[in-house]
């Protein structure tokens, strides 16, 4: 998939996101895991850090390398805050761990930062529907 792909995706579920009330936390922290998502890939292709057929999937998948080159070209904060969102969702979507909803609500926060990040990367052409 290609970058514009990346930002539809990304685009359709926030807003999928936005109809989401704070108790539906799960759903949150899985959507926001898989907005980020899009929003790196979308991000990595536009500068040419990975091919269109080259997906960043997990961050716990990427390699020590891997890390390091992204982060010198891209900034740490895409990876990091997807680690961040793996961490939370094992223990709040899958799990039965308090504080669900304040989860969520860092995961929205971590969403926001790193589609800000995507968009000033030069994501922002025009989204394809």
């Amino acid at each position: 998939m290609n970058a514009e792909g990346h930002r539809a995706k990304a685009e359709r579920i926030e807003r999928s996101l936005a109809k989401c009330r704070t108790d539906d936390y799960e759903m949150i922290i899985d959507g926001a895991m898989l907005a980020v998502t899009h929003w790196i890939n979308a991000a990595f292709h536009f500068v040419e850090l990975t091919d269109d057929d080259s997906d960043v999937i997990h961050a716990y998948f990427e390699t020590a390398f891997d890390r390091q080159h992204f982060g010198l070209v891209a900034g740490a904060a895409f990876l990091d805050g997807l680690e961040e969102i793996e961490t939370l969702r094992p223990l709040h979507a899958r799990g039965n761990v308090a504080g669900g909803e304040a989860a969520a609500k860092r995961c929205l926060e971590i969403l926001q930062g790193i589609r800000e990040k995507a968009l000033a990367l030069g994501t922002d052409a025009p989204a394809a529907d």
